[in-house]
């Protein structure tokens, strides 16, 4: 497994953590309890070993500059990276059957290390750039140089697995990605972890009132995911009057380490935004929060809320489902197939804050509704159970091998 440019054990919320860094631990412990050996390389400043679960480890290793390296300049260490990958393999006798990486940079060392073992590889994107680049809302664009770099991994690709149809789709239409080359296989959740827990008592757990409506949004702080049009419906939902203003809004992500005023220019931009609509006071950034902490959050919750631009798949809305919360999500990518509106849950447009309100009024005042679709989510959460995503993406694998020429 190659995650090159963030660790699958780092503290998710975090400036480049989230659902891809789940994926990777989770897929590589689940292909472990499989009986395979995974051995999951990221970039770090020094040489460090740690097993994370049965015949599963993470491998540290050194390229570039110690301290932190913004994640614009981390390509041009790629040759560095890959170079030591291969010495450790070689000093390791270690011998791999398969490659798959995971970002288009750990494509790029994908590329060079099945050249040099002669195996097959598998790559994921999680994000695509030119998709980013079609959402003219965010005032943002993916430089050149990593739009080429998308398009040399997947010519090295041997297979390119695609979280959703869409996915699929915007890599054909935008990439010209033959079908036959794309496998759609999404990701997991573990559902003995996420499960449906007491809401009182998660309450009571993290110190939440019992009388008040709980909206959840959990992710990253960063533009891409509309957290500012869930603050706007917050300051709409409020202006309904006394049946909407007993609510409050957690919002769970950003770096623990720093203060959450100083995170960057996202993180000011909503907590005025908050500030200027009057309804800083009901909410709430609470910072990362690990995935042992997790289902006590989604179970405290009445709502979960993804207003995101673009999704991939949308791993948080999976793992609320399968807490039993119904979740309203805008309706793109991955979240526009994994959240079935009117059964797990209700789709929205991205960017639209009073149809967002609207929704999330509904539900809050229509309890029978809310427990209707609650129920609906962890069914529909139970199709996508890790064991079996896991035996999926092995049997592409072994796809892959039997393909190789001899």
């Amino acid at each position: 497994m190659l995650s090159y440019h963030t660790s699958p054990l780092a503290v998710l919320g975090g400036k480049h953590s989230g659902g891809m860094n789940v994926y990777v631990r989770e897929l590589s412990t689940h292909l472990a309890a499989l009986g395979h050996e995974v051995d999951v390389f990221t970039r770090s400043t020094q040489f460090e070993e740690q097993p994370f679960a049965p015949r599963a480890r993470l491998l540290s290793l050194p390229a570039g500059p110690a301290g932190e390296v913004e994640k614009n300049r981390l390509a041009d260490y790629i040759p560095e990276f890959a170079e030591n990958l291969l010495a450790f393999a070689d000093e390791q006798g270690r011998h791999y059957d398969v490659i798959h990486a995971h970002y288009w940079m750990s494509g790029l060392i994908g590329a060079q290390l099945k050249t040099a073992w002669d195996v097959p590889m598998a790559l994921m994107f999680h994000t695509l750039g030119l998709v980013k680049n079609r959402i003219t809302a965010l005032g943002e664009r993916e430089s050149d140089a990593r739009i080429r770099g998308e398009r040399r991994a997947l010519a090295a690709a041997d297979q390119v697995v695609a979280a959703t149809p869409a996915e699929q789709a915007e890599l054909q239409w935008l990439y010209e990605v033959r079908s036959a080359q794309i496998g759609v296989i999404p990701p997991g959740v573990d559902l003995q972890h996420f499960q449906p827990m007491d809401k009182a008592a998660a309450r009571r757990r993290l110190g939440a009132g019992q009388d008040e409506a709980l909206l959840l949004f959990v992710g990253r702080i960063e533009a891409l995911k509309g957290i500012d049009s869930l603050i706007r419906a917050a300051h709409l939902l409020a202006a309904e009057g006394p049946a909407c203003t007993h609510f409050r809004v957690w919002i769970v992500g950003g770096d623990v380490e720093e203060d959450l005023e100083l995170m960057g220019s996202e993180m000011s931009r909503l907590r005025s935004l908050a500030r200027e609509l009057g309804v800083q006071d009901q909410i709430e950034f609470l910072g990362s929060r690990s995935q042992e902490d997790l289902p006590s959050y989604y179970a405290a919750a009445d709502v979960v809320v993804m207003p995101s631009y673009s999704e991939s798949f949308g791993m948080v809305a999976l793992e609320a489902m399968a807490c039993g919360r119904p979740v309203v999500a805008s309706r793109v990518g991955g979240l526009a197939y994994l959240v079935r509106d009117g059964v797990t849950g209700f789709h929205v447009r991205e960017g639209h804050s009073m149809e967002l309100a609207s929704r999330l009024a509904e539900l809050l005042n229509e309890p029978p509704l809310l427990a209707r679709l609650g129920q609906g989510a962890r069914r529909e959460a139970e199709d996508y159970s890790w064991q079996a995503m896991a035996q999926r993406i092995e049997e592409l694998y072994r796809r892959m091998r039997a393909e190789q020429p001899a």
